[in-house]
């Protein structure tokens, strides 16, 4: 395994070391693994100082719903590209989302705990359940199902 493969916490100086999102597309800030290759829960601080929020919508501020799912799309990638032997070759590509609610606007000041659960793994096949919670209500939850890849240019 790779040296990100037992660790269990993640700042998002190690966070970007295995994703390939930058600023202002990284939807993550911290992460804590709970069972290696299983379950994680990332953090995302929402802020008023997110660029999305300038149109969407002036005067009342929420986190646009696909921006909740590409949060645990980016938690679910994490949790599987930090258990491969070389994190910087490979990417996730998610190819369906299936059960999506959308409970409660996200707005600025809340802060997203992303629990993300490996419910199968086929070769490079991984489905997904993930939950984004506030104040420790389910906001929004889905089903996400996505393949490993090969990373061109990695």
């Amino acid at each position: 395994m790779n040296k990100f493969s037992q660790q269990k916490y993640f700042n998002i100086n190690d966070i970007i070391k295995i994703l390939p999102h930058r600023y202002p597309f990284i939807l993550i800030d911290k992460i804590e693994v709970e069972e290696p290759g299983q379950s994680l829960i990332a953090i995302k601080n929402v802020t008023i100082n997110e660029p999305f929020f300038q149109g969407h919508f002036p005067g009342q501020p929420i986190m646009p719903g696909v921006l909740s799912l590409e949060s645990m799309a980016q938690a679910g990638a994490f949790l599987m590209l930090s258990q491969v032997e070389e994190p910087l070759t490979k990417n996730m590509f998610f190819s369906s989302v299936d059960g999506a609610k959308f409970r409660k606007p996200i707005v600025p000041g809340d802060q997203l705990k992303i629990k993300m659960n490996l419910i199968k793994r086929k070769l490079n096949i991984c489905k997904f359940k993930g939950q984004c919670i506030v104040d420790e209500k389910v906001v929004v939850e889905a089903f996400l199902t996505a393949t490993i890849v090969d990373r061109l240019g990695g």
